[in-house]
């Protein structure tokens, strides 16, 4: 079972961007966000959905394995670290290798940048900064239990399909345990959106 980590629950997602500018203030990368929050469905819904490094177990971090020059460290405790600022030459392998669509580069640094879990909280017990923001709970930082107790009736997702790859990852999604599909297909929740049924 997995130990405490990051659940999104995109049903909950406001799209009100407090989860970006708390990243902004973390003091590993001040000024600059490492969470991403995507418009589903732009123009046509309000539909939104903060996306965060998932910490992929298996296949282990797809971005550090086709890392050339051994930038992106993997802790003990599974959390996907961002590229070394000494080792990274800004190849953009590991943007092209993440399934989620999580590292970019930045091209002035020439820099991979992404989540990494706030590993100088997370260490310590404290809760990434986006999760302590999040006035709806769409990012909730906790165990399965602990999060299972406060929502009763919803599972968690942490095995997703791409095409005939299967992968595993640190951090979950949450989805109705009425609707739950495994694995989650193409690494999409399992939502619905004004009544309407949208997955693909």
């Amino acid at each position: 079972m997995m130990g405490r980590t990051i659940f999104i629950d995109p049903g909950r997602c406001i799209g009100c961007q407090a989860c970006v500018s708390a990243c902004r203030e973390c003091d590993s990368h001040r000024g600059k966000s490492m969470i991403h929050l995507d418009y589903t469905d732009e123009g046509q819904s309000v539909a939104s959905l903060p996306t965060v490094c998932m910490h992929c177990e298996d296949p282990v971090a797809p971005c550090a394995e086709v890392c050339p020059a051994d930038a992106i460290l993997v802790t003990a405790d599974g959390v996907v670290q961002q590229a070394d600022t000494t080792r990274c030459i800004g190849c953009a392998n590991c943007v092209n290798a993440c399934p989620f669509g999580v590292p970019k580069i930045d091209l002035q640094a020439k820099l991979q940048m992404k989540c990494n879990l706030c590993y100088d909280r997370t260490a310590y017990g404290l809760a990434p900064m986006c999760a302590t923001v999040c006035p709806t709970g769409a990012l909730f930082y906790g165990t399965v239990e602990e999060l299972q107790a406060e929502r009763p009736g919803v599972q968690v997702a942490d095995t997703f399909v791409f095409g005939e790859t299967e992968v595993r990852t640190g951090v979950a999604m949450v989805v109705p345990a009425d609707r739950v599909q495994w694995p989650v297909p193409g690494g999409l929740p399992v939502v619905e959106i004004n009544g309407k049924d949208v997955r693909r």
